[in-house]
């Protein structure tokens, strides 16, 4: 299981996540506006303007501090901590 930093030391899995997006637009925001009614908001922006919201497959609303460019960065890099053994090659 991988897990994404999205800031201040919270993490979320990668697998659960369904889309990043920027909290700019109107759509977006009527999400998060209809995830704080229906309490499926996670605010883990410690208080911190809202960069990025990350969806979540169980219609979590995740709003972090930390740009969505970053976040979908730290997603797409496959940074496997396996070395790899020389007598495979």
């Amino acid at each position: 299981m991988k897990f994404i930093n999205i800031g201040f030391g919270n993490m979320v899995s990668a697998g659960r996540i369904i889309t990043i997006a920027s909290p700019d637009s109107a759509p977006i925001k009527r999400l998060v506006q209809d995830a704080k009614e229906d309490g499926r908001v996670i605010d883990v922006s410690c208080g911190r303007r809202t960069r990025s919201v990350i969806v979540t497959d169980s219609d979590h609303v995740i709003l972090s501090a930390i740009q969505a460019e970053t976040v979908a960065g730290r997603l797409s890099f496959d940074g496997d901590d396996e070395e790899t053994d020389p007598d495979d090659e």
